[in-house]
């Protein structure tokens, strides 16, 4: 490594990471850092973040620390950084003490050029002597948004980072980096971890390989079987919203035939890195999970997420449908939603523990914003607009109104009249006094003899079954219309009450019409294209792949990525100056493994003859 300081940052990309240019906001970042200046950078997943700290670590003198509150990203990593040829290794609780001090030792010695560290071990005796005697260049702080009590992800841990900062010798430059950060988090960063003038570079938010849908079927459990079923040779993350389901899900999954394992809490330390290790590992295909799961995950094939359960704000569902496709090719993002989903997640944020760092004012207002962020996840499963445009103006950016790739934008709607059912709900609400909520609302019009209807004899009302042919769903669907309308609004917290505004009203009295637009079709895929839908030479080099992955012990994306392996499907080397062209293929990469691969591109090329 001691030559690599002459290499300039291009050639330190090209040959470690087989890249000859940068992506788009990294190059901003590589030149901060290399300048002395501290930086912040929101980039979305997949955008390559790490090479924005790895680059310059590779250029700099001393040692890169890294550190990240993930134990798996950790460890996916490194795997990757020694498959590359640089000197890495991971600090963290996965390691057994006599572990821990080999690694300390060698750290200590100079061997590694990047340390990954989990937060806590920065309060570590041992840790902190050996840093002492170390020069330490850069600190890269991964998952920056959870220094942030605002954050969706708030680590008290990482309130600690800024005093090790300090306590060092010598300051190191600071790159903090995230993928979502809304203005109130990223004003935290800065100021929390005490950075300095930082370069502060956001690329956008925006996945444009990714495809999202939201549907509303009659079963979810049957909808997902045929998800899963066309989707079959594919890896994919199925997120539940409760231990309790993921196990339900994860037991339909294996009676039905499918290679799916497991990841909660309530599962043993040792059974959860297995099932990760089965799934990392391309053992199982599809990982059912709570949203315990996934966060550091750095498996690049990811081709689908489904959400069985609507999460509890955007952020968090753009943070676990963009653990698909982090290697750029085309991937799938659906999210199954049902009315009990609002209940089950309103019933997380009502009951989540108060913080004891925080002042009671404190709690009651973080507890306000969980609702407000719980209202937007809400907003965006019910819209008929463009999905990924209600998404990026959330995170404050501008977006057109057709991004022509979410379900909203390729479904075939029609506009229908809804006058007279409109009026049914509207009279309905009146004559229940606008005293309760969408449920016992849609009991009263079904001429549901449930409890509450009997308790306030609700059953003697003119409007009670005068909708007893249409669907609780599609009357549920009627009143969120009749709310996006503003002919109705919800009031209250928790359980709101519906009461009808003024608008509304003048429908009541026949002076508005109501139109609204139903759903004849709904596009729930991207389709990739037909030279890559499993064909031949693919399939052979991802054989290719699985052979040295298994050799090496490695799960199958360190040895090339899915788009590394269609970069050479499309260019088909078959000298080693044309294999060294393709996207990802770095020196040490080329030497272990492009002999075999020209031998099996050559022998495709002979067949296709």
């Amino acid at each position: 490594m001691q030559g690599d300081r002459l290499l300039n940052k291009n050639e330190i990309l090209e040959r470690y990471f087989g890249f000859r240019t940068f992506r788009r906001g990294q190059e901003e970042i590589v030149d901060s850092l290399l300048s002395g200046r501290d930086a912040l950078a929101i980039m979305p997943t997949g955008a390559g973040k790490s090479l924005c700290y790895q680059v310059p670590a590779l250029m700099m003198d001393g040692v890169t620390l890294v550190i990240s509150p993930l134990i798996s990203l950790m460890k996916d990593q490194v795997n990757a950084l020694t498959a590359q040829g640089v000197r890495a290794a991971y600090l963290n609780r996965s390691l057994t003490d006599a572990q821990f001090d080999k690694a300390l030792s060698n750290m200590a010695a100079g061997v590694y050029k990047i340390v990954y560290v989990a937060p806590e071990r920065l309060k570590s005796v041992r840790f902190l002597n050996a840093v002492k005697r170390l020069h330490i260049s850069l600190v890269a702080v991964d998952e920056a948004h959870c220094v942030s009590q605002w954050g969706q992800d708030f680590r008290p841990n990482y309130l600690n980072i800024a005093a090790f900062i300090e306590g060092l010798p010598i300051r190191p430059i600071i790159g903090a980096f995230t993928a979502t950060a809304t203005p109130e988090v990223k004003g935290d960063i800065v100021r929390l971890l005490r950075l300095e003038q930082p370069k502060e570079v956001t690329t956008g938010f925006d996945r444009p390989n990714l495809f999202f849908s939201v549907l509303r079927p009659h079963q979810k459990s049957r909808e997902l079987l045929r998800l899963i079923e066309q989707r079959r040779d594919k890896n994919g993350i199925v997120y539940c919203s409760t231990r309790k389901r993921v196990e339900e899900v994860c037991d339909l999954l294996c009676r039905e035939g499918f290679s799916a394992t497991r990841y909660h809490a309530g599962l043993t330390d040792e059974e959860r890195r297995q099932n990760q290790d089965d799934f990392v590992y391309d053992r199982k295909r599809i990982m059912v999970a709570t949203n315990a799961f996934g966060m550091g995950i750095d498996k690049s094939d990811v081709r689908f997420v489904i959400h069985y359960n609507m999460p509890k704000n955007l952020e968090s569902y753009y943070q676990e449908a963009g653990r698909a496709g982090r290697d750029g090719e085309e991937a799938d993002c659906i999210l199954l939603f049902g009315m009990q989903d609002i209940d089950t997640a309103e019933f997380f944020v009502d009951h989540a523990e108060r913080n004891p760092e925080l002042t009671d004012e404190q709690n009651e207002a973080f507890l306000q914003k969980e609702r407000e962020r719980l209202g937007h996840m809400i907003a965006y499963c019910k819209t008929k607009d463009c999905l990924r445009a209600n998404m990026l103006r959330y995170f404050g950016e501008e977006s057109s109104d057709h991004c022509g790739k979410c379900s909203n934008c390729l479904s075939t709607f029609e506009t229908v009249d809804v006058t007279v059912d409109a009026q049914k709900v509207l009279s309905c609400v009146v004559r229940t006094g606008e005293r309760f909520g969408a449920q016992v609302i849609c009991d009263v019009l079904r001429g549901k003899e449930s409890q509450w209807v009997r308790s306030f004899r609700l059953n003697k009302l003119s409007t009670f079954d005068i909708l007893h042919e249409v669907r609780p769903k599609k009357i549920k669907e009627l009143i969120d219309e009749l709310e996006d309308q503003g002919l109705l609004e919800r009031i209250g917290a928790g359980k709101p009450t519906l009461r009808v505004t003024d608008s509304g009203w003048l429908v009541l009295k026949g002076k508005l019409n109501v139109q609204a637009r139903e759903a004849l079709t709904v596009k729930t895929t991207v389709t990739e294209p037909a030279e890559f839908s499993g064909g031949e030479l693919f399939e052979a080099l991802r054989s290719l792949r699985a052979e040295f992955a298994a050799k090496r012990g490695v799960p199958a994306f360190v040895i090339f990525s899915d788009a590394t392996l269609r970069d050479m499907c499309r260019r088909k080397p078959v000298t080693p100056a044309e294999f060294n062209q393709v996207s990802g293929v770095g020196e040490k990469k080329q030497k272990l493994y492009g002999e075999r691969f020209i031998e099996v591109i050559k022998a495709y090329m002979q067949d296709q003859k």
